[in-house]
């Protein structure tokens, strides 16, 4: 897969993980989700609900689900399905709560379908999230180690 401005590449501590970012699909998301990995935010951040079968969630700076970086996106809902290795954002009850956190799924999750805002895909390394311990919390969690954009390595 070419390097573009658009890929992000995830250090976890299973093994590199890339994602393929839409912002054709989530122009919003994608814009916030590359600030914050370019001022390290994800950097450290572990996986903190891992279920079997369905999705691995990241992207709360306390290690809980309970937080972000404290900027609420709007809502960027697309036709793109939740299948194995989508990247879609995670959010509260209301439709404009998504922040910072984000999940992978691990296998199709169609029910979820046109309810969260899709903006990526795993080109590279899904068995290195299927590496990721389960847990809902994960007793001693795997992290990204630091996410950052290919364009920004050269």
């Amino acid at each position: 897969m070419a390097v573009t401005e658009n890929t992000l590449i995830l250090e976890t501590t299973q093994g590199p993980v890339t994602i393929e970012m839409r912002p054709d699909l989530a122009p919003g998301h994608v814009a916030r989700i590359k600030e914050l990995v370019r001022e390290g935010f994800y950097d450290g951040i572990v996986f903190h609900r891992v279920i079997e079968g369905f999705m691995a969630q990241t992207g709360c700076p306390h290690g809980t689900g309970t937080g972000g970086s404290g900027q609420k996106l709007k809502a960027e809902f697309n036709k793109e399905p939740h299948v194995r290795g989508t990247a879609s954002m995670a959010r509260a009850a209301s439709p404009d709560s998504a922040d910072s956190q984000f999940f992978i799924c691990f296998d199709d999750a169609s029910f979820l379908n046109g309810q969260y805002t899709v903006w990526g895909k795993v080109t590279e390394g899904m068995e290195n999230v299927d590496k990721i311990k389960r847990g809902e919390p994960v007793k001693d969690p795997d992290k990204i180690v630091k996410a950052h954009m290919a364009a920004d390595a050269a």
